[in-house]
């Protein structure tokens, strides 16, 4: 059986849900899900940071051809309030927010029973900062992708509400293993 290859990227700024539809879309077709966030903290960690920038992406060119690449445009103060409320299993990389995803326990891990934490970068005095970094950022790779005709970009305040739309896309790219409805 040939397997299936689709590259596709997903921007988006901290708290706008990119992990989330990254799961799904790999959950629904199939695909391997690479979090680059995983991959920053660790080379951070690492003293080794690997940014997102326009410099990156057109390394990246040198790798790949990519099929699609979906920027999540989130409103400022719901990705305030997203990521002030998050908190994570660093074990297994779990993310839990206390809003609309919480843990049966507070702060303690479903699934392990262990700690959970919240990032320094994800406290309120910290959330401005990132915000505005990866808009000047962004901005130029955002473009790059644009000119391309390849760049997909999907508004709203809701994942659930912009998952339907972005499993359309995909659908029309390679065929689902599982039906959106799930969702």
């Amino acid at each position: 059986m040939a397997s299936k290859l689709l590259r596709a990227v997903i921007l988006g700024p901290p708290g706008s849900g990119k992990g989330t539809v990254c799961q799904r879309i790999a959950e629904n077709f199939g695909l391997q899900h690479l979090s680059s966030g995983h991959f920053l903290r660790e080379n951070i960690k690492a003293n080794t940071g690997f940014p997102r920038t326009l410099v990156q992406a057109k390394a990246l060119d040198k790798i790949c051809d990519l099929d699609l690449v979906i920027t999540l445009n989130i409103p400022f103060e719901t990705l305030k309030d997203r990521l002030s409320r998050r908190w994570i299993h660093p074990p297994s990389g779990r993310v839990y927010n206390l809003d609309f995803n919480p843990p049966h326990v507070h702060g303690i891990d479903d699934i392990t029973g262990e700690p959970l934490v919240q990032q320094e970068d994800d406290k309120p005095e910290a959330v401005a900062a990132r915000l505005r970094q990866y808009k000047d950022v962004a901005k130029p790779v955002i473009e790059l992708y644009k000119s391309r005709g390849v760049l997909h970009q999907f508004s709203g305040t809701e994942t659930n509400k912009i998952w339907p739309y972005v499993y359309t896309l995909f659908s029309n790219k390679i065929a689902p293993i599982q039906s959106k409805e799930a969702y």
